[in-house]
């Protein structure tokens, strides 16, 4: 049974919909409720089960109040992509601090929030004799050094990092964590950013390249978690082949 955070677009959506076409119950949490029922509306007339909830991760009650729904309904959960986030570019001088705290809120402390609600469960399920996974949405941006992403890459940084360390006291319990890291992906999320250099650049790579989907993110997600049980794969950076920062 999987939670898919950030489920409304991109590539959040297109992961729910694939782990629901390899056979997983799937709930799918995201502010825009429209766009999830949506998404569960396919994935249920294609003969799946799917679950729609509106929830901010960065509300701690309302994630709770929606792992106890998801656990009533769905059963225990098994796998969780904590894929919510956004994207805010600016130069440091520029004190967009209302950006920065949105990303620091969204990136950080909605993955944590999702992991508080969540990792019982997949200690549980492990426990029990089946796969446990817990993935993350990351970025190449953790470890690129780019002009005027420093809070988006400090987001994504601390996101990759943790994975790491997650893996030091949830790996001996069999549950497996990763985080995928991708480039440059045709989605939304570049529709944020408002500072013209940046903006520039990301509408040069759509232009100029053959950049990634959000479904060849979500196969790779799918990969991470279908290998065998004693197989992590930690971290996999996604790129378009064209793509050279």
């Amino acid at each position: 049974m999987a939670v898919v955070t950030g489920a409304s677009s991109g590539i959040g959506e297109a992961t729910a919909e694939r782990f629901a076409q390899l056979g997983a119950k799937v709930a799918l949490l995201a502010r825009r409720q429209d766009r999830i029922d949506a998404v569960a509306q396919r994935i249920k007339d294609k003969g799946g089960t799917a679950l729609a909830l509106e929830v901010d991760v960065t509300d701690r009650a309302a994630m709770q109040a929606a792992a106890d729904r998801i656990a009533g309904e769905l059963g225990t959960v098994d796998l969780v992509f904590a894929n919510a986030g956004v994207q805010l570019v600016s130069e440091i001088g520029e004190l967009k601090v209302d950006e920065w705290h949105a990303q620091i809120d969204l990136n950080i402390k909605g993955v944590m929030n999702t992991i508080e609600v969540f990792v019982r469960t997949l200690e549980q399920a492990a426990a029990r004799g089946g796969p446990a996974d817990l993935i993350t949405t990351s970025s190449i941006a953790a470890t690129r050094v780019l002009e005027k992403f420093s809070v988006y890459s400090g987001t994504k940084a601390y996101i990759s990092h943790l994975t790491r360390l997650l893996r030091t006291e949830l790996g001996r319990k069999m549950v497996r964590v990763a985080t995928v890291e991708p480039g440059m992906v045709a989605t939304e999320l570049p529709d944020h950013v408002t500072d013209p250099d940046a903006t520039r650049l990301m509408a040069d790579l759509l232009r100029q390249i053959d950049c990634l989907s959000s479904q060849d993110v979500a196969e790779t997600v799918a990969f991470v978690a279908s290998v065998p049980r004693h197989v992590n794969l930690t971290e996999i950076t996604i790129l378009p082949t064209e793509q050279a920062i």
